[in-house]
């Protein structure tokens, strides 16, 4: 990582520079390729971050990346376990108990939407903030799937079977 310009900054720099950019809109917004962000990988769907600076996202979704806020009682990173809500009948989340819907984070940014219509899951840090987004083809998340034990392995599952173009 480059001094000041951070993970969003050289993610974004990197996709446009190595000239994947352009082809991975292609395919997923014009194709409707399948496309699962994780973490970082949510936020460079985002228009802009603040993160190290003003950066330039992919502009997939009408959102902005800022810091999560300094909340008394509540650390920044947000590291560890907690709480998604989620619509139960979110093919997504299918299978996943509204009362036990821990999935594990770890991040110091999130995505602010602009419009709720792409949020198919949120989570509390002192604020609530966006944990998981959906805009045709494109899911993403703020939190780990891949760290998530048995509610992350369930909802992989649940992409894996997704087929976008129905």
């Amino acid at each position: 990582m480059l001094p000041g310009v951070g993970a969003f900054g050289d993610a974004a720099r990197a996709l446009r520079e190595s000239g994947l950019a352009e082809p991975l809109s292609a395919e997923v917004l014009r194709e409707r390729k399948p496309l699962l962000g994780i973490c970082l990988g949510m936020q460079l769907l985002a228009r802009t971050s603040t993160e190290h600076g003003f950066h330039d996202g992919l502009g997939w979704i009408d959102a902005e990346v800022v810091r999560l806020p300094s909340v008394t009682g509540i650390k920044v990173p947000h590291v560890g376990w907690n709480s998604v809500i989620f619509d139960s009948s979110d093919w997504l989340f299918r299978g996943i108990r509204s009362t036990e819907s821990n999935f594990y984070f770890v991040h110091s940014y999130h995505m602010a939407c602009r419009s709720s219509a792409a949020v198919i899951g949120t989570a509390n840090n002192g604020i609530t903030f966006t944990a998981a987004v959906r805009v045709g083809s494109v899911v993403a998340t703020q939190f780990h799937p891949e760290k998530s034990q048995d509610n992350g392995i369930r909802l992989l599952s649940n992409w894996l079977r997704w087929d976008p173009a129905c």
